[in-house]
């Protein structure tokens, strides 16, 4: 089993939603209507090391759990740690150092770290549960994507391919910190310039890789979309360790889920199908905005210091349905 078999089986216990619930289940993170104009939004997220350098790893932890704050259009207000730490195998120093990264990510956020909880446990874990504040009629979900939309993406892919790769002890120490600096990068600058533009859905890229969360929004839309790979922007030498077998379990997870609902195109490339069921880390933002928006939205992202990149379109079809094309 999965984490996309997991996602199935909590769809089950879902019941009745309250008419204040705007979002729940399905979504990245959950929204409750406060008054007319002012909902909250909570979510929470929480990851094992994807770096050996504490201080950076908290920085990732951070910005990964802030990033489903801004795939629904919010603005984060605060946080609280979630650690799972062996105090008796490591260092407390190292403890010290995770917790100062994400309190220092947050903190570029605008959001205050003010509390949280930690447990002892056999390997180092830790995340965030954060709150966020948007107005209820700006809530951008995965469920508003219509044909003939363009597909933005916000940064490459390859962030589980290189994160193997040091994993494994096959990548040298450069890698790590290009990688680092994709992964620290806050969603917040991509955020707000879909809320300035106006989109129709978005969703952030992580653990079920692009062509998993594009599965979503499809799905969740009811129409179906088509990728160009050619167009897709990947992490150098990410197709090298590919071929080198750094492929996570969590990636060859996403390839087993997809197997059915993808059509491959033919010429594509041996490692076009893992790089786009990659599990990802703190990866970008996935937004459906109306093709006559598309230009706007990506000069908006380019002023605001976001290298957007155009990949595919939404397009009628049956929900949830994918196509890939070289």
């Amino acid at each position: 089993m999965g984490p996309q078999d997991l996602v199935q089986v909590l769809k089950t216990l879902s019941g009745s939603t309250p008419a204040h619930v705007l979002a729940g289940i399905g979504e990245d993170a959950a929204v409750v209507r406060l008054r007319e104009d002012l909902a909250i939004v909570q979510t929470v997220d929480l990851i094992t090391p994807v770096l050996d350098d504490p201080t950076a790893f908290g920085e990732v932890a951070a910005a990964n759990a802030l990033g489903d704050i801004y795939a629904m259009g919010a603005v984060p207000l605060f946080a609280l740690n979630i650690v799972a730490y062996p105090a008796r195998l490591l260092p407390t120093r190292a403890l010290a150092e995770i917790l100062a990264g994400g309190a220092a990510k947050a903190a570029e956020a605008g959001a205050a770290v003010i509390g949280g909880h930690s447990l002892d446990d056999a390997s180092p874990k830790y995340g965030m549960a954060v709150t966020g504040v948007v107005h209820p009629e700006r809530v951008v979900r995965k469920s508003g994507a219509r044909p003939g939309d363009r597909l933005i993406l916000t940064k490459p892919l390859g962030v589980g391919v290189l994160t193997t790769a040091l994993t494994q002890g096959v990548a040298d120490p450069p890698v790590a910190d290009a990688v680092g600096a994709v992964m620290r990068q806050l969603n917040r600058e991509a955020a707000e310039a879909m809320q300035a533009v106006g989109v129709h859905a978005c969703t952030d890229v992580t653990g079920f890789g692009l062509l998993g969360h594009l599965r979503e929004i499809a799905d969740h839309s009811q129409v179906a979309a088509r990728v160009a790979w050619g167009r897709v922007p990947v992490l150098a030498g990410a197709a090298a360790w590919v071929q080198a077998g750094a492929v996570s379990q969590g990636t060859r997870n996403n390839l087993r889920f997809l197997q059915d609902q993808v059509r491959w195109g033919d010429g594509l490339p041996a490692e076009a199908r893992t790089l786009l069921c990659d599990a990802q880390t703190s990866g970008g933002l996935l937004i459906a905005v109306a093709a006559d928006r598309a230009e706007v939205l990506g000069a908006t992202l380019a002023a605001r210091g976001v290298d957007a990149v155009d990949i595919g379109a939404i397009v009628a079809g049956p929900a949830g349905q994918l196509e890939v094309d070289p």
